[in-house]
């Protein structure tokens, strides 16, 4: 198999250029182009005699056009009846004094079936701190003990306790409206 080199084939000496042909006239553009060009010079003499003759007419016109744009019409007065007696008018606020209920609230932590278990989440409370009690309560279903931390005056302190708690992986305590 016999390598070409096709860069020393482009250079070759026997290369022959066709000959040279006239270039025909392009037919269809010259016939294109008159037929623009007349009908722009019959567009032009048909506009030839519609311009207004006299141009003062027009200047008038324009000034008389601006002058209707310039002046506006006067703003009508508005009367408000509010505005003449609004002054005169006073509102009379009686406020009573409502008696608030001293809500005090109660967290619970837990609620166990064995004192142990109660004792032990008791325990894991006082190491954040904080002084929990355990109390027993007889139901239907037998003798439960709640882990329970408060009385607290305000809902933001016993959030706070809780928030501590939290932090201390001791999870499931609920704020309630209790009084014991």
């Amino acid at each position: 198999m016999a390598h070409k080199d096709y860069v020393a084939r482009g250079h070759s000496s026997k290369k022959q250029t066709p000959p040279l042909s006239k270039p025909s006239l392009p037919w269809l553009r010259i016939i294109i182009t008159l037929i623009l060009v007349l009908g722009f010079s019959y567009f032009l003499w048909s506009i030839k005699g519609t311009a207004p003759e006299n141009t003062t007419d027009v200047i008038v016109i324009k000034q008389q056009a601006q002058s209707e744009k310039d002046t506006l019409p006067e703003i009508p007065q508005e009367e408000w009846e509010f505005i003449r007696s609004l002054p005169e008018y006073t509102v009379e606020i009686v406020q009573k004094k409502q008696d608030q209920p001293i809500v005090r609230r109660l967290m619970q932590c837990g609620s166990f079936r064995k004192d142990s278990q109660a004792q032990q989440l008791k325990a894991n409370i006082a190491f954040q701190g904080l002084e929990a009690q355990v109390r027993s309560s007889k139901g239907t279903s037998g003798v439960w003990y709640r882990v329970i931390l408060g009385p607290y005056e305000s809902k933001r302190e016993a959030e706070q306790d809780r928030h501590t708690l939290q932090r201390a992986k001791i999870n499931g305590c609920k704020i309630w409206n209790w009084n014991l």
